[in-house]
Parts: C-alpha cells; structure tokens; sequence
C-alpha cells in the first residue's frame, strides 16, 4: 500500500535486503574476531567484536522499523477504507 506517495511494501523488502547484507557482514566480523582472537591480537579482537555488536544493534533497528511499517508498533497515522 502507498502511504503519502510511498510504496511500503517496498519498503520493508529493502529494509529487509539492508538486514540481509547487514547479516552477512556481522557473520563476516563474527569470523574476524575469532581469527584475531585465537592469533592473540586482543585489542583487534575487542574492537571486531564491538563492531559486530554494533551491527547487531542496527539490524535490531531494523527490524523494529519493520514492525511500524506492518503497523504492529505505533505504526504509521493510515486508514484503510473498503470502497
């Protein structure tokens, strides 16, 4: 549906491909952190391991956009009307 000349369900699938990318980055790092920590590199390790915290907190932001734009959270000030 359109909401004010945007398409929301548009929306959504590219929030969710951005949650996809940002997925595989944060496995990416995951990787990272475990090589660098295993090879006793502590301060990479540690700052490898905050950027995947960070990234988690960002795809939860994310999901959380979604769930306004489903209009489970306070979503968006639209009606619908069967005409």
């Amino acid at each position: 549906m359109c909401q004010k000349g945007v398409n929301t369900d548009q929306m959504k699938l590219m929030i969710g491909q951005a949650d996809d990318a940002l997925g595989m980055s944060q496995q990416w790092l995951e990787q990272i952190h475990h090589l660098a920590d295993h090879a006793e590199m502590t301060e990479a390790s540690t700052l490898v391991a905050q950027a995947t915290v960070l990234l988690g907190e960002a795809r939860a932001k994310l999901d959380e956009a979604s769930d306004v734009l489903d209009g489970s959270v306070g979503g968006p000030d639209a009606s619908v009307e069967l005409v």
